[in-house]
Formats: structure tokens, C-alpha cells, sequence
């Protein structure tokens, strides 16, 4: 094995397919630019949850079961064996489940060292995979796998052993060692690889003049990300409008909550946007507002200033690493529409220069991240 050209394979649940072009988008860009560098072999094993029929019916769970076994991404093969997921005890057995229903295919495949994402299951069942294949392996923690799961008794216990057996583990912010320092993992095998921005994709592009003011609330339409309190918000943003981008279970209730509170006709919802048509979206708002109540490294936030967007975040884990300038933006204290809507309104009386937005957002270029991954690589395989 030649040291110099690690054969990686990326280990996740989280990442985008056909049928789930936006899913964990973040892990497919890190690895993406690593690959660019041209000095790793990458393949990636992206186990999908089983399901018998792809029927648009079942939601979610027919999206799952249309994902193809096998895809090429941006010249990466990717393959997507099934896993089953039991109601119930699913979160206990998760990590065992996704070992043995990958096992076959993972043995038949020529790598080096598993590059797995979020600690749990992901990362457990990587440990077992590296174990049973006696391969190296580096985790990346990203969020709730260690600052919330933890919580409870088994996943901790799984999360430490996994922490144990790994050879290298990375978190997006500084704010995710303390966990997986409180658990016991020595500061020396843990770094921080923050995500980057693709500064060539996401750029300023033209606005149309408009004597309104228009808000950005881009992810996951789920509680945690907070849509419903941007949407509250407006009630104290007379003339202000919000677009929404993003799909998920709670559309109907948003729309709901808008039409209740009297500013349905100020929301508009934009469903789910593929990932290269955000810039222009991005671009079109005077501001992005993300009230998350968990959040690693939001790539949203970056993305939106690389666009010459300022933001309006909670601050939250690893936020206030993100919007550390006044001309990226500002965090709000509380996570209240009371708390969001006096952000909005100090961030608007006094905008920040576009250009100096984006030429904050320039700072966060992916080649300190492709080159720490390289480096760590190369170390735990010498």
C-alpha cells in the first residue's frame, strides 16, 4: 500500500441519492473536494433504510426505497445497500443492523482507511467494520451524534467505545470537542476540520430592486430548524416577506400557522432546491435567518455570505464560529420570534456592505479542511 494515495471509503447515512438529491449534501462537498485534491482513491458506502414499496404515498419512506443500489456522483461511485430500521428498539440496534447489512458489500471492497460520518450509528457500526476488516478508521462528529444522543445510557457507552477504537477523530467546530472530551476522548487524537464553501458556485449574482424587504429561511421543514419562528416573527415585521426553502413533514402545518397569524400572503414556500440553484436564492434576500436549536456547522450560513447575504442565527454550539464579524451577520441570544424579529430589525436598519459579506465568507475556503483530512489520513495509515 502506497501511503502517499490513501484508499478512502466514506461510510454514511448521510448522503444525497436520486431520489434524495439534498441529503446530507454537506458530507458529499467535504469528500468532493478531497477527491478534487487528487491524492486520495474515494468510493462511498451510503446505506439506505429498507423499504418495500417506492410508492409516492408512503412519503419519506418511498423515497428511501426508490434510491438506486449503486449511482455514479460527480464522478464517485456510491453505493446504497439497504439496512432494516425497527420501530421502536430502532435506535438501540441501529449500529448492529447497519453492520451486518453492509458487511458483504464493505469486504468485497479495496480501501484503506473508513471515513464515517455522525457517531451514531454511523460511526459504530464503522468501528465494527474496521474491527472485523482490521482497517483504519476516522470519525467525524457533526452535531446531535455527540451533543445530544449521548444522553442516553447505551448509544453513550457505543459512542465511547467507537471513539476508542477509531484512529482519528474530527469534529466541524471547536464547540463539539467538549463532549466527546467529557466522555473521555484524549484532546490529542481529536481535531477540528471545519466545513468550507465552495466560493465558485456560491457567488453574488444580481438583485432585482425591491422597496421590500425579503428574509431567507433555508432547510429541512422539521421543528428544529426553526421555520415556524421566523414565520411568528413576521407578525412584528410589518411589509417584510420570508421565502422558505426547503421540504419536509411540517409544509402543512407552516402554511397553516401562516394563514393563522395573518401573514400567508408575505410567506412563500419554494419546496425543496437543488443545491445549485440556492445562489441565485441566496442572492435574492436582503437577509438569511437561521433559528435552529441544534446546529454543528450550518453550511447555510457560509453559503448565504459567499452569496453577499448577511445572516441572522441563533447561537447555538458552533454558530458564533460561524458569524464571528459584524459584516457576516448576527446571532440572537434567545431562540423567541420576539428574539428573532429584534435581530432582523437591527440587521436591517444597518446592512453590511454585500462585498464585505462575501469577502468574509472567502475566508472559509474548503483547502485548509481537503488538506487537514490528507494530513490526518497519511498519519494514521503510516
Amino acid at each position: 500500500m502506497n501511503t502517499a494515495t490513501p484508499r478512502v471509503l466514506t461510510f454514511t447515512t448521510l448522503y444525497p441519492n436520486a431520489a434524495q438529491p439534498v441529503l446530507g449534501i454537506f458530507v458529499e462537498n467535504r469528500l468532493r473536494h478531497l477527491a478534487a485534491s487528487g491524492e486520495v482513491q474515494a468510493q462511498v458506502v451510503a446505506p439506505v433504510p429498507w423499504f418495500p414499496s417506492s410508492a409516492p404515498a408512503f412519503g419519506q419512506w418511498g423515497r428511501f426505497a426508490r434510491a438506486p443500489k449503486a449511482e455514479d456522483r460527480h464522478g464517485l461511485r456510491v453505493w446504497h445497500p439497504r439496512y432494516p430500521v425497527l420501530p421502536k428498539i430502532g435506535m438501540i440496534v441501529a449500529p448492529a443492523l447497519l453492520y451486518a447489512w453492509t458487511l458483504p458489500l464493505v469486504r468485497r471492497l479495496h480501501f484503506d482507511v473508513i471515513d464515517a460520518h455522525y457517531f451514531y450509528p454511523d460511526g459504530v457500526a464503522a468501528a465494527m467494520l474496521a474491527r472485523t476488516l482490521g482497517k483504519k478508521l476516522v470519525i467525524t462528529a457533526r452535531g446531535t451524534d455527540v451533543n445530544l444522543i449521548p444522553r442516553y445510557r447505551l448509544p453513550r457507552a457505543q459512542i465511547r467505545w467507537a471513539a476508542q477504537t477509531a484512529a482519528g477523530i474530527c469534529t466541524v467546530c471547536e464547540a463539539l470537542k467538549a463532549p466527546l472530551l467529557k466522555m473521555g476522548v484524549p484532546d490529542s487524537k481529536i481535531r477540528v476540520l471545519r466545513n468550507g464553501v465552495d466560493l465558485e458556485g456560491f457567488r453574488p449574482m444580481e438583485r432585482q430592486k425591491s422597496d421590500a424587504h425579503t428574509l431567507l429561511s433555508v432547510g429541512l421543514l422539521i421543528e428544529r430548524k426553526g421555520h415556524h419562528l421566523v414565520i411568528e416573527a413576521l407578525t412584528r415585521l410589518p411589509g417584510i416577506r420570508l421565502m422558505i426553502a426547503g421540504g419536509g413533514p411540517l409544509r402543512g402545518e407552516l402554511e397553516v400557522l401562516a394563514q393563522r397569524l395573518g401573514v400567508a400572503d408575505r410567506v412563500r414556500f419554494l419546496g425543496e432546491v437543488p443545491h445549485d440553484q440556492l445562489p441565485a436564492i441566496y442572492s435574492a434576500a436582503d437577509a438569511l435567518v437561521l433559528a435552529s436549536s441544534r446546529e454543528g456547522w450550518a453550511n447555510v450560513l457560509l453559503e448565504a455570505m459567499a452569496c453577499g447575504t448577511p445572516v441572522i442565527a441563533t447561537d447555538i454550539w458552533g454558530t458564533a464560529e460561524v458569524v464571528a464579524a459584524p459584516e457576516a451577520g448576527l446571532l440572537v441570544p434567545e431562540r423567541s420570534a420576539k428574539a428573532i424579529a429584534d435581530g432582523i430589525q437591527t440587521l436591517l436598519a444597518a446592512l453590511p456592505d454585500r462585498r464585505a459579506t462575501r469577502a468574509y465568507a472567502e475566508r472559509f475556503s474548503w483547502e485548509p479542511t481537503t488538506q487537514g483530512q490528507l494530513d490526518l489520513f497519511r498519519e494514521v495509515l503510516a
